[in-house]
């Protein structure tokens, strides 16, 4: 039995990627878990910030941290909202240069279909394993969130920046070449930001995903409608937890909610 707080899984770079969730007082390694039952519990609220028991808002903060600590800011969802570079806070300069001010990549990514995002340099490949991106190229490198943020405007005219995680997590996803893709969004890319271009002939980066079965039909799994279920884990993809029946649990998206977990074996 594991208790804590959940916050996002961590993963590494293997074949196939390994994934792993920080408890209160150890980590699960849950390819381990595959194939096996897996309750999960709902025990309360825990703020990320505050540490409080009160309902999560977004990204594991309560109402009122959310719109107060800087890693809830908007430029943290919108990167061309960024000001670090002009030395304007928003609502903690040292922080927001630190996070700013750094090298930062615009990528291609297929994980529902072919799409344009944003991350820091030192995320990579983080967040495409994250999204659950089955192959991912570079497009450009700058030195700042502001420039990544206009670029991925300039793009979103030509490309999509969401992914659709429904056909996500039943692998509904066509294989394309992204190298092609990214020769002919070239043209759009913001002239301030065209000496950034990566022009090398990189390999896609591929990703393989521990999932034993996808579903056909997907249901996500709610805490605070559900607050305590149990199936077979059966995958482990994106940021989510895929069982058997078709549920699936978003960790990422639970953030900040306090939970007791057991793993056995099929009875």
């Amino acid at each position: 039995m594991f208790e804590g707080v959940l916050v996002k899984m961590k993963s590494e770079l293997q074949i196939p990627i390994q994934y792993y969730l920080e408890m209160k007082e150890d980590f699960i390694h849950l390819n381990q878990a595959l194939d096996k039952t897996f309750q999960i519990t709902f025990l309360n609220y825990e703020c990320l910030n505050c540490g409080k028991n009160l309902p999560i808002y977004r990204q594991g903060f309560c109402k009122s941290c959310f719109f107060e600590v800087p890693q809830a800011a908007d430029w943290v969802m919108r990167p061309e909202l960024s000001k670090a570079h002009l030395g304007i806070e928003e609502r903690d300069l040292s922080y927001e240069k630190e996070m700013q001010l750094q090298p930062h990549i615009v990528y291609l990514a297929n994980s529902s279909e072919v799409k344009v995002g944003v991350t820091r340099k030192s995320q990579i490949p983080t967040r495409w394993i994250d999204q659950g991106a089955h192959e991912a190229i570079l497009l450009v490198e700058v030195p700042n969130r502001y420039l990544a943020g206009i670029t991925e405007v300039a793009l979103k005219n030509h490309i999509s920046d969401k992914t659709n995680w429904r056909k996500m997590l039943s692998n509904d996803v066509e294989d394309v070449n992204l190298e092609a893709v990214k020769e002919k969004l070239a043209e759009f890319i913001p002239e301030e930001v065209k000496p950034y271009y990566v022009d090398t002939k990189l390999t896609e980066e591929h990703l393989n995903f521990p999932v034993l079965q996808y579903p056909t039909k997907v249901k996500s799994l709610n805490l605070d409608k559900t607050s305590d279920y149990k199936g077979v884990l059966k995958g482990i993809k994106g940021q989510y937890l895929i069982f058997e029946d078709g549920t699936v649990f978003n960790v990422r998206a639970n953030e900040g909610y306090c939970v007791r977990i057991n793993i056995g074996f099929i009875e």
